[in-house]
């Protein structure tokens, strides 16, 4: 048996020597990681709270009315979304800004990180912030029964007010998904596969 070759690896061939300052300026990205750190800290608190406001919920599941529980349980994925979005921060940051995360082939490898870059993770940011507002807003129409009384949390000019920022939310998701498409478009002509 003949060894198989090896393919040659990514990073064959001497590495092209650059200046002290471009690498001070291209070492500066790793000022980013106790960024992601304290991002990862700060779902640890996520995690905590969502398991505070599980526990309230069990505890309370017998002489909780209906729509109570229907508010915890949004709560609950309120907390969920936040954290799937910081997961997408860490994680997606990291790989962009930072330094490979190289997971290829690895079976817990999210499958949106094989395509991420920065325009990707924008628009997934934008549409996971879009989630969570309408889940806020949820929170707020299920409540609205109540406008007008001691009982409400809500006025009908906050209502209002999160309608609005929700209905911004979404026309920047579209305006950023709307640059992105023009951008790709504009590349694939410069390279001649229009």
């Amino acid at each position: 048996m003949t060894p198989e070759p090896k393919a040659p690896s990514a990073h064959a061939g001497p590495r092209p020597k650059i200046g002290p300052f471009a690498q001070l300026i291209f070492g500066s990205r790793w000022l980013q990681v106790p960024l992601y750190v304290g991002l990862i800290v700060a779902q640890g608190v996520y995690v905590l709270l969502f398991l505070k406001e599980l526990w309230h919920l069990v505890a309370h599941s017998f002489d909780a009315s209906e729509q109570q529980i229907m508010l915890v349980v949004l709560g609950l994925i309120d907390v969920v979304m936040i954290s799937n979005l910081l997961v997408m921060v860490i994680v997606g940051g990291y790989e962009t800004f930072v330094s490979r995360l190289n997971l290829n082939g690895h079976p817990d490898e999210p499958e949106w990180l094989s395509h991420v870059n920065a325009s990707v993770l924008k628009i997934k940011l934008a549409m996971a912030i879009i989630g969570i507002s309408s889940i806020s807003l949820l929170r707020t129409f299920i409540e609205a029964g109540n406008l007008g009384t001691t009982r409400s949390n809500f006025t009908e000019s906050g209502v209002m007010w999160q309608v609005l920022i929700h209905l911004t939310f979404i026309i920047s998701a579209i305006g950023i998904a709307w640059v992105d498409r023009l951008s790709e478009s504009g590349h694939r002509k410069e390279s001649g596969h229009a």
